[in-house]
């Protein structure tokens, strides 16, 4: 099964950003209350996840997932509901993180997830013929090899309402409480990204689209160009350049934005 999921190169979580370097090496910035940033001895990685955090959650607890190039899953971080246990997946091609969750998509199109499944947010063994995974705060999303979408967990905000979707391509996960869902007149969007209450689109030629809440300024990104990439924490929005480098607004409360000394990654 053809596997479409773009590898993902920089993600970022509560109060944290990981970033996957070319020679699959890991760095990251921000709060490492529970060790969510200890990533050094990392290798081969190849795309990365980031555990969030509902903004109004005062807490700092999160992990971070990374893909290896073998198709195994490290982790580290918070390990409260087991979201961390992931040492025996095999034949893994994406990761997804949602709060105290993780979601893997094997290459056979099955889901596993480990983790909070108080809501149901881990009831996917039943999916198939999956091609992309995304995780909400509550809510797990999957896009199947047609097209269509399949969504387990909390529906208080009918987040998970997509059976009559079709024709999707690619797919991100957050919540819905400060307009971020106006995106209908968005044009030429080629990747989404979410945040606790922002959503974040990026276009064709390389400019980014913002709506939500932008109380610390992680939809001030009018002037961003040239990016290829792009990911959302909580409250902080981040952008890869084409030449490499990385870009960030928002929350710093944690250093979570200091990405400026990273160089090409």
């Amino acid at each position: 099964m053809k596997i479409f999921s773009p590898k993902v190169t920089i993600a970022g979580g509560r109060r944290h950003t990981v970033a996957v370097k070319s020679d699959g090496t890991v760095m990251a910035v921000g709060d490492n209350k529970c060790g969510q940033c200890n990533i050094n001895g990392w290798s081969d990685i190849v795309s990365v996840a980031a555990g969030n955090v509902h903004m109004a959650t005062n807490t700092g607890n999160s992990h971070t997932i990374g893909l290896k190039s073998d198709g195994t899953v490290e982790a580290v971080g918070w390990n409260k509901h087991h979201q961390c246990d992931v040492n025996d997946w095999r034949d893994i091609q994406a990761v997804a993180a949602g709060w105290s969750r993780t979601v893997g998509l094997r290459s056979d199109g099955s889901v596993v997830a480990v983790g909070r499944n108080t809501e149901g947010q881990c009831d996917v063994g039943g999916w198939s013929d999956m091609v992309a995974i995304t995780a909400g705060d509550w809510h797990t999303v999957g896009l199947k090899s047609d097209g269509t979408l399949m969504a387990v967990g909390n529906n208080r905000n009918s987040q998970c309402n997509v059976n009559g979707w079709f024709d999707i391509i690619a797919l991100a996960a957050g919540t819905n409480k400060h307009n971020q869902c106006k995106v209908s007149d968005w044009r030429d969007i080629v990747a989404v990204a979410v945040g606790s209450y922002h959503t974040i689109g990026l276009k064709s030629d390389g400019t980014v689209a913002a709506v939500g809440l932008n109380k610390h300024g992680q939809c001030n990104l009018h002037d961003w160009h040239d990016i290829v990439s792009v990911a959302a924490g909580c409250a902080h929005t981040l952008g890869l350049k084409s030449d490499g480098t990385v870009v960030s607004v928002g929350d710093n409360e944690y250093g979570q934005c200091n990405v400026d000394d990273w160089g090409c990654i």
